[in-house]
């Protein structure tokens, strides 16, 4: 299904909000925020200011994690009275490690016009500023706060040859990353926190050199951690001879199949009876 996103029909829009530096907020942002019916937002404390500063003046609705299901559908009422509603968050683009793709899912469902502006994301800049790879990247936004989990979580993006996003609080920084050193090794990072504000700084350099340091890290924060550079492995191989470029980068016999089960997406047994001629045990 196609949308003509701008053939007159009620819109929802996905407006970007600056993520530290009021002037970042775009002409067409502050606009379409005067024309909308409604603003669903994070915070209404925090949306009203931002409204104040541009003097507009709009109905706010909360939406949040516990409340999509009911907001949602008070949403839609808008859209079919005609209306565009605009959905902002506290800061950067809306939908990005926030709720409300569910809301945008019901309202694509529903065969209404969803349109995101271009604005404000914290980890673009971060990515940009990093000096590793931006070739090929991936975002992956808060880990678990639990730290078991979020081990699991690491174990997962382990092996990944790309550049990875993480965003983080502040509370949990020092503890995920000596997680990440204990999963992922000593790799290359960069650290951004308070991106656009006044006390923006940015840490580039090795992850053990950051934690060995001890220093205090507040604020919001960016970090993008180096792709596995060990990955050895290419689409176009046979599985024999994945598992034989690992054995012969060191790895044992066991050790290879697992690598290269988890770099497929195979199950262990069919990897090694297919290395082993069919089979299972030898």
């Amino acid at each position: 299904m196609w949308q003509s996103s701008y053939d007159g029909s009620p819109t929802l829009y996905l407006i970007p909000t600056p993520i530290g530096n009021l002037e970042d907020m775009t002409f067409r942002a502050i606009e379409i925020l005067k024309t909308v019916s409604v603003i669903f937002c994070e915070d209404t404390r925090v949306t009203l200011q931002l409204l104040n500063h541009f003097e507009i003046k709009k109905k706010l609705i909360t939406l949040h994690d516990h409340n999509e299901e009911k907001v949602k559908e008070i949403l839609l009422k808008y859209l079919e009275n005609s209306e565009s509603v605009a959905i902002v968050t506290d800061r950067g683009t809306p939908i990005i490690s926030d709720p409300g793709y569910k809301t945008v899912a019901y309202v694509i469902e529903k065969g209404y016009n969803v349109v995101c502006l271009p604005g404000a994301c914290a980890f673009v800049p971060a990515i940009v500023t990093s000096g590793l790879s931006t070739e090929h990247f991936v975002f992956y936004g808060f880990l678990n706060s639990n730290s078991t989990k979020r081990k699991k979580e690491l174990m997962e993006l382990e092996s990944f040859p790309y550049t990875v996003i993480f965003y983080e609080a502040p509370h949990r920084i020092k503890k995920t990353l000596c997680d990440i050193y204990e999963i992922f090794g000593d790799r290359d990072i960069s650290l951004s926190r308070e991106i656009s504000k006044r006390y923006e700084s940015i840490y580039h350099g090795k992850l053990s050199n950051l934690i060995r340091s001890g220093v205090e890290i507040k604020g919001e924060i960016v970090l993008v951690v180096e792709g596995n550079s060990n990955t050895f492995i290419d689409n176009d191989m046979s599985i024999i001879e994945m598992v034989n470029i690992y054995i012969s980068n060191g790895y044992s016999v066991m050790d290879a199949i697992k690598k290269v089960a988890k770099d497929t997406g195979r199950r262990k047994n069919d990897i090694y009876k297919e290395y082993h001629g069919g089979v299972l045990w030898k």
